[in-house]
């Protein structure tokens, strides 16, 4: 298959950031100490506030050490012992796994955010407050807007800092390589639509929940939306030379992308397959998938 290969061309691999900093005024972060091939240096959890209350934005997967860090950044980063409210972007463990430590450190805080009833049960993590689409959080020097942003998971809120211009993305946008449209609770029709709406929004700043800080959102937006049609094209060619069962596909795209990564590529190729499925230009028998 001739022509570009990819459009998004880093990753997570080899990124470091230290355990916690502060980036501005009003927005710090503690790293979750939970690296992966995913979630890179780890999930960034971030404190948002200029007074000695802030807001702590999604809580880690739970790891032991991350609380006394969490801990020890509060204290360093905002002169403080105290958390306002827990915000959470969505309901996979990485971002809300840790409520239950934090809790354990710094009290009942209260937890906020949209229902994912199945996950939030499993993890301990019901939501005191609920949060939609343009609900607003503050706290002292902090003004949060809720960006409801489906595709990822179907619970996934943004978050606008109005003060800085600036956009939480949890994981919708990455500081580095790509995001991962699960099967469960993954649609990417309403993920292209979410970089879409993201595309129109005035935004200076993206701090993402993996990854460094972005500083050229508009750019990076671009490039996510142009990276999936990349991808949507190459899986539409793969099937113009016949019928194809997924690894397959994932063969024919992804010459580039050593095997141990296949099979997490073919759950890249599979939430395509199911857009264009629903698009009407692909289907599927006896697991294979054709052009329509």
């Amino acid at each position: 298959m001739e022509g570009p290969r990819r459009v998004v061309t880093d990753s997570m691999i080899g990124i470091k950031l230290p355990d916690y900093a502060r980036y501005t005024p009003r927005v710090a972060f503690v790293l979750g100490q939970n690296p992966g091939m995913f979630t890179g240096p780890g999930t960034n959890t971030y404190i948002v506030g200029s007074g000695k209350r802030p807001i702590l934005l999604d809580t880690g997967a739970g790891v032991a050490t991350y609380a006394d860090l969490l801990v020890k950044g509060v204290a360093e980063l905002s002169n403080s012992r105290e958390l306002d409210k827990i915000v959470a972007t969505h309901g996979h463990a990485d971002h809300i796994g840790g409520v239950r430590q934090i809790r354990e450190k710094f009290g009942d805080v209260e937890v906020l955010k949209k229902p994912w009833p199945e996950r939030d049960s499993a993890l301990k993590a019901t939501p005191d407050t609920i949060l939609d689409a343009d609900s607003v959080v503050m706290t002292e020097g902090a003004t949060l807007r809720a960006v409801f942003t489906p595709g990822h998971a179907p619970d996934h809120l943004c978050y606008y800092l109005v003060e800085e211009k600036a956009l939480f993305t949890g994981d919708v946008v990455l500081g580095a390589g790509t995001t991962v449209i699960p099967e469960e609770g993954g649609d990417l029709g309403l993920y292209m639509d979410t970089l879409r709406r993201l595309l129109e929004m005035d935004v200076e700043t993206i701090y993402p929940a993996h990854g460094p800080v972005i500083r050229n959102p508009r750019q990076k937006i671009r490039e996510y939306i142009a990276h999936r049609e990349l991808r949507e094209n190459q899986v539409l060619d793969a099937l113009k030379q016949g019928p194809l069962d997924t690894m397959s596909i994932v063969k024919k795209i992804y010459t580039d992308v050593p095997e141990f990564l296949h099979q997490a590529a073919a759950s890249s190729v599979r939430s395509h397959l199911k857009k264009l499925v629903k698009d009407g230009a692909v289907s599927e028998v006896q697991d294979r998938w054709a052009s329509r």
